[in-house]
């Protein structure tokens, strides 16, 4: 009797989950059951395989044997929380802060991308005693209450009201936003946004903590900021006292190809304060970390609080960090970013000369998004067509997803070890599709 009631809680938890909009599942039409995965691949419970285009936070794919390995040797020898002493952590600070500019030294260890996010407001708002924060317009953050109050992504979805020491900038997109591609100087023309925001806040008595930017905008529709933006920002927000945080949670670790990280591409006279970094540093397992100058962490401990994380930097969490670095080194994953996804943005430009539906190719790497639209001329946004194309690529056992703030943007964030095959198995099964 009792194992029948709990197979009923199960069953009416299930639905339950389903049925709220508060905890959704993903295709929750037709939802999938994945079982088991391997590198670029998942399979559901009757052995179907799928490709998976989205899987980002697996960036050196699914279940690398190396990545389990390192975890299972670490965790039978000891896995402790973090007040005790352990070589890993050091060696891969060291490692990690190689991959940087010189001046981003400074490590700190969490969980998730969303605890790194947290603790980079802290740092930045210890630094000089302010307060306020500039966030781009569609931007998301993290989970915790702290960054919901900074991602437009959420709060303008539900009844929370922006709060005073918030400040929404314009997304830096040419494509379909204030400042298009047409425009003689779009990047001045936004960052000016940016400028006029900190002389608002100044005029109104508030002060400028931080400005706050994923180094491309994932769920605002994988948007790329135009040459030169992150610049003009930093100037600004600097000269009001400010720090620029760079979230790398879901561009980082080379998925841009040619840049270890996403900020690189803006040139190497821009580096951020604060690099927080999640997902693809633990390729799936819980890990995060914030880079900060040594000048901003000497604020943040002159406050007489100390920061400690019980889990942060554990002995396995470092033994997969330096396992997925040493993958990426070795498989050459980088390079194969680089190739796969200029060869994907090629066949896909092939779809878009092909279809009308296609309204805009951007990305780079293997970050990629395909914006649908209604209408080409008026850039009308495409958004039943965008879930109609994601639920019938499920069907074709292709798993992309659709986002942006009109949610008629395919994303493509596969895992690093995407081939060409892979890439031109998914554009013939869009083509067919779009036709």
């Amino acid at each position: 009797m009792k194992k029948k009631k709990h197979v009923t809680q199960v069953v009416f938890s299930l639905s339950f989950i389903i049925s709220r909009p508060s905890c959704k599942v993903f295709f929750a039409d037709d939802p999938i059951k994945i079982v088991r995965a391997q590198r670029q691949y998942m399979f559901d419970e009757k052995g179907d395989q799928y490709l998976d285009c989205i899987s980002n936070v697996a960036h050196v794919g699914h279940c690398h044997p190396e990545v389990v390995k390192a975890a299972l040797k670490q965790m039978e020898l000891l896995n402790t929380n973090s007040r005790f002493l352990h070589d890993s952590i050091v060696e891969y600070a060291k490692r990690l802060s190689a991959t940087l500019p010189e001046k981003l030294s400074v490590c700190y260890f969490t969980n998730s991308g969303s605890e790194a996010n947290d603790l980079a407001l802290r740092l930045a708002r210890q630094y000089r005693g302010h307060q306020d924060v500039i966030t781009l317009d569609h931007a998301y953050h993290g989970h915790l209450s702290s960054l919901i109050e900074i991602s437009p992504y959420k709060f303008r979805k539900g009844k929370d009201i922006k709060k005073e020491f918030v400040h929404v900038a314009p997304h830096p997109d040419t494509y379909r936003g204030k400042y298009r591609e047409d425009h003689p100087d779009p990047a001045s023309a936004y960052a000016n946004e940016v400028k006029k925001i900190i002389e608002d806040a100044h005029n109104g008595g508030r002060k400028i903590a931080a400005f706050i930017a994923e180094s491309m905008q994932s769920c605002g529709g994988q948007i790329i900021p135009p040459a030169g933006y992150f610049q003009k920002v930093a100037e600004y927000v600097h000269g009001a006292g400010g720090v620029f945080i760079a979230d790398e949670v879901q561009v980082g670790f080379g998925r841009v190809g040619k840049h270890f990280w996403s900020f690189q591409m803006h040139g190497e006279d821009f580096v951020p304060d604060i690099v927080t970094m999640g997902k693809p540093i633990g390729n799936g397992h819980p890990m995060a970390c914030v880079v900060t100058t040594r000048e901003i962490a000497e604020a943040f401990s002159s406050s007489g609080m100390e920061y400690f994380n019980t889990y942060g930097g554990n002995p396995v969490s470092c033994a997969v960090g330096l396992t997925v670095l040493d993958i990426i080194e070795n498989e050459d994953l980088q390079r194969n970013a680089t190739r796969v996804g200029n060869y994907l943005t090629e066949l896909l430009n092939k779809q878009k000369a092909k279809h009308t539906l296609i309204g805009d190719i951007r990305g780079f790497g293997l970050f990629i998004g395909i914006d649908l639209v209604k209408d080409q001329q008026k850039r009308t946004p495409a958004t039943a067509e965008a879930q109609h194309v994601i639920y019938k690529m499920k069907e074709k056992r292709v798993l992309l997803s659709a986002d942006g703030p009109h949610r008629n943007v395919l994303k493509i964030k596969p895992p690093m070890c995407f081939t060409e095959e892979d890439a031109e198995f998914m554009v013939e099964q869009l083509d067919g599709i779009l036709t």
